[in-house]
């Protein structure tokens, strides 16, 4: 957590951040030698974080993720943002374990709680810079655009939650895309920014990396589809034309022609972060 902007001491210039991820299938494949079919399943289960991961049995790791959850909205979230209603919160977070990867409307879930969307988007403040869920905004042209959408909303940790394998592999492409674009900054200096797009018609992708204001690369993420959606398969693809059939059936792909207006040529996907 960022507590050194706490010591009243400026250190800018002094130091690059590095941001650290919890553990993918990359490293888990690296480290156990299992298959990346194996690594997807055994975060699903455990999540990435270090203590359930790798913890002897699913006991321990449900153990450790229910006390997890308590010492942050019980101490963390109370030593570093003064929020006195913790029972709010901590239905907050309940709430969005349900919300992954859907338009978030604060309005509609302050309804819900019979709180303010201000009081909401403090909330979700206050989680993201305790590194408990990061939010993926829409892409636009125009940013001012763009920040009047709903974002969406994943965990860190695989494990929080609350859904199908469907909703599970999802967060965990955004977890692994998020560390890809954090290492492009951290490490290479490159503005890359992760979005999601949706355009006029309804037609939405995934996710989608973006760097000098134009996009690069648009990902789908299906676990039972074997057809590309209809927004990222190219004019010339048939439709019949399959993704691979893969438990894992991540599908990258170029930029089509509605994305943008003037975009140079894009790369081919990068090797993700280690």
């Amino acid at each position: 957590m960022e507590t050194f902007r706490q010591s009243g001491e400026s250190l800018a210039g002094r130091y690059f951040a590095y941001r650290l991820h919890p553990i993918s299938v990359r490293e888990w494949c690296e480290q156990q030698g299992g298959t990346p079919e194996d690594a997807l399943t055994h975060l699903f289960a455990r999540g990435g974080f270090p203590e359930a991961c790798l913890a002897d049995d699913p006991v321990q790791a449900d153990r450790w993720r229910a006390q997890y959850i308590a010492d942050l909205i019980r101490e963390d979230v109370l030593e570093f943002s003064r929020v006195q209603e913790l029972g709010t919160m901590k239905l907050f977070v309940e709430l969005l374990r349900e919300r992954v990867g859907s338009p978030l409307s604060l309005a509609s879930i302050a309804r819900d709680l019979a709180v303010s969307p201000a009081t909401l988007r403090r909330y979700l403040d206050i989680l993201q810079a305790l590194f408990i869920v990061f939010t993926v905004q829409p892409w636009h042209h125009n940013i001012a655009r763009a920040l009047l959408q709903a974002p969406k909303v994943y965990f860190y940790d695989i494990g929080l939650v609350r859904g199908d394998d469907g909703l599970r592999f999802e967060n965990a492409v955004a977890g692994m895309l998020l560390k890809h674009v954090q290492f492009l900054v951290d490490a290479r200096g490159q503005a890359t920014g992760l979005h999601y797009v949706r355009t006029k018609d309804g037609a939405e992708v995934d996710f989608a990396l973006a760097r000098d204001g134009e996009l690069m690369q648009l990902i789908e993420c299906n676990l039972g589809e074997t057809q590309p959606h209809r927004a990222v398969r190219p004019p010339t693809t048939p439709a019949r034309t399959a993704m691979p059939e893969s438990r894992t059936g991540c599908a990258p792909s170029r930029a089509p022609a509605w994305a943008t207006e003037t975009r140079r040529g894009c790369p081919a996907p990068a090797a993700p972060s280690r």
